[in-house]
């Protein structure tokens, strides 16, 4: 039975198996991780008496729409040209912003430059993005101002530099650039009012903050169009569009406009939840407050404009959609409503910057979050160390995973590292081992490529702490000199960045949470991440510098993959000295059908051979095993690089697709027979000749490749396909260019995304789930055969598919093509671009329930119940128990959830809604106690649910201030009705 069905046991190295019962490169096990520290962002200046010297890198922006100011990056270390001179797309919620960076040189600054910049990046940073106060009466602790004095700890020599705005550019000379000490030197007077004359709490006495404002003896000069700020007077007309900061809360606003009918003595209006006021007018807010008694309550109130929090900007696909999200629902725009407030100008300090430059500033989060992964590809490259450069955009795509939600991710690559390495681990045991059989080739190429040991090898590397696993998070970036308001701390009880190698920081636990990083810089990876790692980095070596670049890489690793030109000439030598005389005929046809002639007859003769030509006594002791092995890995490599260089605008996903649908052993066989190979295979089996004969005449007479979809081919026509592949290779001394010339004529048509066809059971739930229907499996396996049934309940009919196979799969796709046709005479087929489209469409109804655990759990013991009405699907079973779920989950999705989840195991199609939106001029009211909101849109979803043999249910959610918390409503009313009318057991 070995013989025919070319069967071999795998060898693996009993150590991978160790490490794979443990769970190591699986999804399953959870590791603990640090992350690498950037080299280039770390500096020794900030003491230096003499001061130091920068290295300069401008950052432009340019945009439409839009103007900003450029600023300049200054570091200790020279980045590397990567970094230097990167251009990075930004996308706002209505334009993109172009920036750039371009090295300038070096500049000295001295000690007194260097805190002023300090002091700049002190104020601005912490303003906008975190806290300039510190403590509260709530809390107990002290209120101060967090610049009160210099505080050394917001400033690590580990990370550290300067972004410092620049002067508009010269009209004669665009190129040069000049710092904006003036604004700078703003900020540092700002700073040390603050720190004289903060009003830090209401038990403070009014003195010190009305010598703050000036001298009472100064004259109203409001009447004469001047308005008086805590720290300087402006008149009217300048005063909009100035930036300015509170002097009792630290928060950062520009003047919108000045609201000249008004002053601190106006009725004081909180809005929240329309409840009348506790404070009589402005200047009673801030005086029971805040213990400020108002110098000039007689000016006229300003309307700011507060800063927002910085967005992502780095990914048109997530950020900029979540945005358009918030803008349609509503949500945007009552957000920019609520953010303006109107302050008595006494209470606000100016800062002399442009309101263009501080709107420029939301974009360097983004920016620097972009160059900084950009320093960290860089810096794998100097640990990987290839003797030609390699682009640093290749490093980082391989180091990205799709948790990060860029525009880009390791898997394309990781999909073709994993060919290349599988190909060169090939080549190397076949070459080294020329006496080993194919299955103990495998066994010790498996141990080599395996999670397990990619895994290995990649923590023995450390390429674990250069694996980017999350979304960038705006609300926790930090600037140096900035304190972060969302701190993580550590609770891993772990000391340095770097966490130890053991099984103390392993877990199987399902609800740890991915890729959230401590302030340490601790993170929870899936072990299989770094597999997949190494396989991508491997892919991005090789895009950039070909195989001999993935070699290098491969050394890096510590994968052996020695492919030396001696062990290429012994591999020839050794298949020279077989006779080909007595079959020159068979050879010479079958080179003349390849447009190839081989060097070495010999090796043509052993791709052609079968195993059972050894029983026939001839003095035959060779078969094509071992060249098979060879030839599936350079077919592999070289269709999954065809692939992926031809269609760079696709998913992952579908690349997947498409080298599935191309590198198998049935497409091989179909190749095999339509070009005529078979004829040329030599064997010594009845049954196997046969079994071909049946396969051509089936090939033969189809009417295209999707007729023969659920037909098992024989394995041995793939085989000689991937043996003469492996033929040629060693033939061409391992030229891969000369074995794809020939083979491409031979392959084509290569399969597309617009003509390719998925296995029949992955197509059944590809379609199903757009269409909103659910099938039951059921499998039984009677001695080496398998029985499956797959039943599909439809509005008005159950469809039942039933597959016999050797296998599973074999017997899942023959009841899946069952049932497709079946879907296809009811006007129900499979397009890939429909379903696409379709699930665009349907997006904002389904993707609140994304990665949600279902809340239902297995029917429990309960009083006798039957249901009167069952879904066809269970064969109207008259025993059947009505079912059981939990609780419903009250956070959104949850009522969905459990209705969805329903829908699943009774076989009911999915429920459909219908939402409309009510505009209001007006601020509403929804829902109750903590779950009370305010907005100015509503939205009320009706859901319909069809049941096969009842009839239609539906239901009206109640009023909503969006879209999917309206459908929780309806979905709710509609699982209360079913419990009403007996159809499912809700637990309380």
């Amino acid at each position: 039975m070995d013989i025919l069905d070319d069967h071999h046991s795998d060898e693996i190295d009993p150590n991978v198996k160790g490490y794979e019962s443990a769970g190591t490169g699986t999804t399953k096990r959870k590791e603990l991780h640090g992350t690498i520290r950037l080299d280039a962002l770390s500096g020794t200046w900030r003491d230096n008496p003499h001061g130091a010297v920068f290295h300069v890198y401008k950052i432009d922006f340019s945009c439409d729409i839009e103007s900003y100011p450029g600023f300049v990056l200054l570091t200790e270390s020279k980045l590397d040209d990567d970094v230097a001179n990167a251009k990075v797309d930004l996308y706002l919620l209505d334009k993109t912003a172009k920036s750039s960076v371009i090295p300038c040189g070096e500049v000295h600054l001295g000690s007194d430059q260097i805190k002023r910049a300090m002091r700049f990046h002190e104020l601005l940073f912490n303003g906008l993005y975190g806290k300039l106060f510190q403590g509260s009466k709530a809390s107990g602790v002290n209120r101060e101002f967090l610049l009160q004095r210099d505080n050394n700890l917001l400033w690590s020599t580990s990370f550290i530099y300067l972004i410092l705005p620049l002067e508009p550019p010269n009209m004669v000379d665009h190129d040069s650039w000049r710092i904006n000490w003036k604004g700078i030197d703003s900020c540092v007077s700002v700073v040390e009012f603050m720190r004289n004359s903060a009003w830090l709490s209401a038990e403070q006495s009014g003195a010190k903050y009305r010598s703050s404002i000036g001298d009472s003896s100064v004259a109203d000069c409001t009447a004469e169009g001047t308005i008086h700020l805590a720290n300087h007077s402006l008149s009217i007309e300048k005063l909009e569009e100035t930036v300015v900061m509170s002097i009792h809360t630290g928060r950062i606003y520009y003047v919108r406009e000045v609201l000249v009918n008004t002053s601190a003595e106006s009725p004081f209006d909180s809005n929240v939840n329309g409840a009348p006021s506790k404070y009589s007018s402005f200047a009673d807010y801030f005086k029971k407050k805040y213990g400020i008694v108002l110098f000039y309550p007689e000016q006229p109130l300003l309307l700011l404009k507060q800063t927002h929090n910085p967005f992502n900007l780095l990914s048109d696909s997530e950020a900029s959609e979540l945005r358009r999200k918030m803008l349609s629902s509503g949500d945007l725009v009552d957000a920019k409503r609520n953010n303006h407030v109107n302050m008595p100008p006494e209470l606000l300090v100016r800062i002399d910057i442009k309101l263009s430059a501080l709107r420029a500033l939301y974009l360097i989060p983004s920016l620097i979050h972009r160059l900084e992964s950009i320093m960290l590809a860089c810096q794998l490259r100097k640990e990987i160390s290839y003797k030609f450069p390699m682009p640093s955009s290749l490093i980082l795509e391989a180091l990205t995973t799709l948790r990060c939600c860029e525009d880009f991710s390791s898997e394309r690559l990781e999909l073709l590292g994993d060919s290349v390495l599988k190909y060169a681990v090939s080549c190397h045991v076949f070459l080294k081992y020329p006496q080993k059989h194919e299955g103990k080739l495998s066994g010790q190429r498996q141990s080599i490529i395996c999670n397990a040991n990619l895994h290995k090898l990649g923590t023995n590397c450390k390429l674990q702490e250069y694996i980017r696993d999350s979304a960038f998070e705006p609300r926790r970036w930090v600037a140096p000199g900035q304190l972060s308001v969302h701190p993580v701390p550590c609770s891993h009880s772990v000391d340095t960045s770097e966490v130890p190698l053991e099984s103390t920081y392993h877990t199987f636990d399902e609800t740890v949470i991915l890729g959230k990083s401590c302030d340490r810089g601790h993170r929870w990876l899936v072990s299989k991440s770094i597999a997949d790692c190494v396989e991508a980095v491997i892919g991005a070596y090789y895009v950039g510098g070909g195989f001999v670049a993935a070699l290098h890489t491969m050394k890096w690793l510590g994968i052996e993959a020695e492919l030396g030109p001696c062990y290429v000439d012994k591999a020839i030598n050794l298949a020279s000295d077989r006779s080909c005389a007595l079959k020159i005929d068979q050879v010479t046809a079958l080179e003349s059908k390849l447009g190839y002639e081989f060097s070495t007859k010999g090796l043509l003769l052993e791709a052609i051979t079968h195993l059972t030509e050894q029983e026939t006594g001839v003095g035959v002791d060779y078969s094509y095993e071992r060249l098979e092995f060879l030839g599936d890995a350079v077919l592999d490599v070289l269709i999954t690089w065809h692939l992926y260089q031809n269609h760079t605008d696709i998913d992952p996903g579908e690349l997947t697709d498409l080298r599935s649908a191309s590198v198998n052993n049935e497409n091989f066989a179909q190749v095999s027979v339509r070009r005529d190979l078979y004829q040329h295979l030599q064997l010594c089996s009845e049954s196997i000749s046969k079994q071909i004969t049946d396969y051509v005449t089936l090939v033969t007479d189809a009417e295209d490749s999707k007729s023969l979809q659920g037909r098992q081919c024989p394995k041995v026509l793939g085989d000689l396909f991937e043996s003469i592949a492996g033929a040629i290779l060693i033939d061409t001394k391992l030229n891969v260019e000369e074995v794809w010339r020939i083979f491409l004529p031979l392959l084509s048509p290569i399969v597309t995304p617009d003509n390719l066809e998925l296995p029949p059971f992955r197509e059944l739930n590809e379609l199903c789930d757009c269409l909103g229907y659910f099938f039951k499996e059921h499998c039984i396996n009677v001695k080496d055969v398998v029985f499956v049934e797959l039943r599909l309940q439809l509005e008005d009919i159950l469809l039942i598919g039933e597959g016999i196979g050797k296998t599973k799969k074999a017997a899942k796709g023959q009841a899946a093509l069952y049932l497709l046709k079946g879907l296809e005479s009811r006007g129900m087929s499979y397009d890939r671009c429909v379903l696409k489209r379709k699930k665009q469409e349907s997006h904002d109804v389904s993707s609140g329930l994304v990665d949600m655990k279902f809340s239902v759990i297995k029917d429990k013991p309960r009083k006798k119940q039957k249901v009167s009405q069952l879904p066809c699907g269970d064969n109207g079973a008259s025993d059947a128990s009505i079912p059981v779920i939990a609780a419903v989950k009250a956070e959104k999705g949850g009522p969905r959830s459990s209705l969805y989840e329903l829908c699943k195991r009774l076989q009911w199609p999915m429920p459909s809604f219908e939402t409309t939106e009510e505009k209001s001029r007006s601020p509403m009211e929804f829902g109750q106690g903590s779950d009370k909101r305010t907005g100015f849109n509503s939205f009320t979803s009706k859901i319909s649910l069809l049941i096969p043999d009842s009839g239609v249910m539906e239901a009206t959610g109640e009023q909503r201030a969006d879209k999917k918390n309206s459908q929780d409503s309806a979905a709710l009313h509609l699982l209360y009705q079913l419990e009403k009318q007996g159809k499912v057991v809700i637990n309380c």
